[in-house]
């Protein structure tokens, strides 16, 4: 395998930036481009990158795998440290999750990689952590670290991807570093989900990746902005991630297995448990590897007590654990005082799995929108449908309802990942060639489409003969992600009725409503940069947009349209006449209260369609 160059925490490559001459900063992104793309040599757990005749990089980094000191990234060149190829080759490493050596708890720590998939134990955990007196509202220090890292933030967001090079990335690194010494855990993540995302973008420059940005550069102003205000909220603080507690005894049993595929290169499996009483917890193996080790990871030890147990069997049986400790987001820690027995599995007929299927799917999505917008996603889902029909990527279905089956609402289904690795795509199409086939579904509901799930495994549906055929061994279910459904897992073809009525897929409100406009602005300004937003109105189409939006009822988003495109073509002069620098502060405020609405809006609509 190619050697990969290794994360760098933010300090040290903020650091090193810094350290450079102004001339060689203006070289830094095109130097940056360059030296990414050479060969990485390895010997002996050291990384060369020979950037030229007299200068060779040299990286050795910690235990960890990570360059957490300045002194792990040496060059032998004669400008060295402050040199080009030192700060080019840490500006091309990824960006380090934190280290928890800042904790004070002696807690077991297991810092995450970027990207995988949200938690479903933050209800199961919040009983399980000691209780913290809440805190009057931000500290000073924390104010001052806020108001930084905003700075940060909207500067990056006035340059846009094309203009948001290495430079400001390490702005932003350094302020995020200053608010983690601060203590304020959740803009620190906000903000290095921030820089990977910039990087991507540059790299790639994909929708998807555009609307992660978006999101994330929401989420880091509006959590800055508030606490730079004081404003009171514990929840604005965050904690320190995966800081495991004692969680004493613990039954769990399995409930299906989630390939996890990150942007940073990262990849492995989470498996999912419940307890007796209902709480949800899980059981992950991510590391560097991406969709091979993701898909190699579903078979792989579970590394809790004895590991005399792999993540398939975990699926599909339990644990019996003692001195078990937990981690405010519901993963179980593998400390060495950690012992596990397995036990046999429960099927999702009955304990607490079968709980998963008996309400209606519209109270359960009703109950997870009501969650603040960041936690809607991360809890699964269990319901009974009735496939319908292919739909692009994906199926449309209908939930089975007792009295009416034919007659509940219409959901798309979407492939957790599409990547040929993994098995979505092909069970995908297994489904969809038998439209009527009757399917028990656990998945995760995406909030930001329309009356959509992410199904992750499926199984039979009782008391039908149109529906999956498992074997024992399976125990009532598939995970669609390593599992591979054929032809014996169905049932006859004159088994199915298929369900009538269906012309073809709905209409998305949220595709099909003038909130495109507003999303396209929202977007250009963090694509594009401040410039790009204002060129409508030097174009004289300033009220294009704001127009469209107010006919179609949106009169507060048509304002918010207009404030943003003249804040973004606003030009001051001092009191020589000359032009002064753009208030970077002032454009992010407005553009924040747009995509805050946005937001909102499209959060309602896609409620609607539930």
């Amino acid at each position: 395998m190619k050697p990969q160059l290794p994360p760098a925490v933010p300090e040290v490559v903020a650091a090193a930036v810094e350290g450079l001459t102004s001339r060689l900063r203006k070289k830094l992104d095109t130097a940056v481009e360059s030296y990414a793309a050479l060969p990485v040599a390895e010997l002996d757990g050291t990384l060369s990158v020979k950037c030229g005749e007299d200068a060779e990089v040299t990286l050795t980094p910690g235990p960890s795998g990570t360059l957490t000191d300045a002194e792990q990234a040496v060059c032998g060149c004669l400008l060295a440290p402050r040199c080009l190829h030192r700060a080019a080759i840490l500006s091309a490493c990824p960006v380090a999750e934190p280290t928890a050596a800042d904790d004070v708890s002696g807690a077991e720590e297991e810092p995450p990689p970027a990207d995988e998939p949200p938690s479903t134990g933050q209800g199961a955990c919040a009983q399980q952590a000691p209780a913290t007196e809440a805190l009057p509202g931000p500290t000073r220090a924390q104010v001052a670290a806020a108001t930084g890292l905003r700075a940060a933030a909207a500067a990056v967001l006035a340059a846009g991807i094309p203009a948001a090079g290495a430079v400001p990335q390490a702005e932003l690194l350094r302020a995020a570093h200053t608010a983690r010494l601060a203590g304020l855990h959740r803009a620190e993540a906000a903000a290095l989900r921030v820089v990977r995302g910039v990087r991507a973008a540059r790299a790639r420059k994909d929708g998807p990746r555009l609307a992660g940005l978006v999101a994330d550069l929401r989420e880091l102003l509006l959590t800055t902005h508030r606490l730079a205000s004081a404003d009171p909220d514990p929840a604005l603080v965050g904690t320190a991630r995966r800081t495991y507690r004692a969680g004493g005894a613990l039954k769990v049993f399995g409930v299906c297995r989630e390939p996890v595929l990150s942007a940073t290169g990262y990849g492995g499996v989470v498996t999912h448990l419940v307890t007796e009483d209902g709480r949800w917890f899980s059981v992950g193996d991510v590391k560097p590897g991406g969709p091979a080790r993701a898909r190699a990871a579903g078979t792989a030890p579970v590394a809790l007590g004895s590991g005399a147990l792999d993540h398939a069997r975990l699926a599909r049986g339990g644990l019996l654990i003692s001195g078990a400790t937990i981690s405010p987001e519901g993963r179980l820690g593998s400390g060495r005082g950690v012992r596990a027995t397995p036990l046999d599995g429960l099927p999702w007929t009955s304990g607490p799995l079968a709980a998963l299927f008996g309400r209606p799917l519209r109270e359960v999505v009703a109950d997870r929108l009501a969650m603040a917008p960041e936690e809607p996603g991360g809890a699964l889902i269990g319901c009974d449908l009735v496939v319908v029909g292919a739909a692009g990527e994906g199926l449309l279905a209908r939930e089975l309802h007792p009295d009416a089956p034919e007659d509940g609402p219409l959901i798309r289904l979407l492939p957790a990942h599409a990547h040929p690795d993994l098995a979505h795509t092909a069970n995908f199409a297994q489904l969809a060639a038998r439209p009527g086939i009757r399917v028990r579904v656990i998945g995760r509901m995406d909030p930001d489409r329309a009356a959509t799930l992410r199904p992750l495994a499926v199984g039979p549906v009782p008391d039908t003969e149109a529906t999956l055929r498992l074997p024992a061994d399976r125990l009532d279910r598939v995970d669609l992600g390593y599992d591979r459904l054929g032809g014996t897992h169905f049932p006859t073809p004159d088994a199915l009725s298929p369900v009538e009525g269906l012309t073809g897929a709905p209409a998305d409100p949220l595709a099909d409503s003038p909130l495109w406009r507003m999303r396209r602005l929202v977007e250009l300004a963090v694509a594009g940069g401040r410039r790009a937003v204002a060129e409508p109105a030097r174009d004289g189409d300033s009220r294009g947009s704001a127009v469209a939006l107010r006919r179609g009822g949106f009169g507060t988003m048509a304002d918010l349209a207009t404030a943003l495109t003249a804040e973004a073509d606003r030009r001051t002069r001092d009191v020589f006449g000359r032009l002064a620098d753009a208030d970077s502060d002032r454009y992010a405020l407005v553009w924040l209260s747009a995509a805050v609405h946005l937001a909102g809006a499209e959060r309602a609509l896609v409620k609607a369609t539930w």
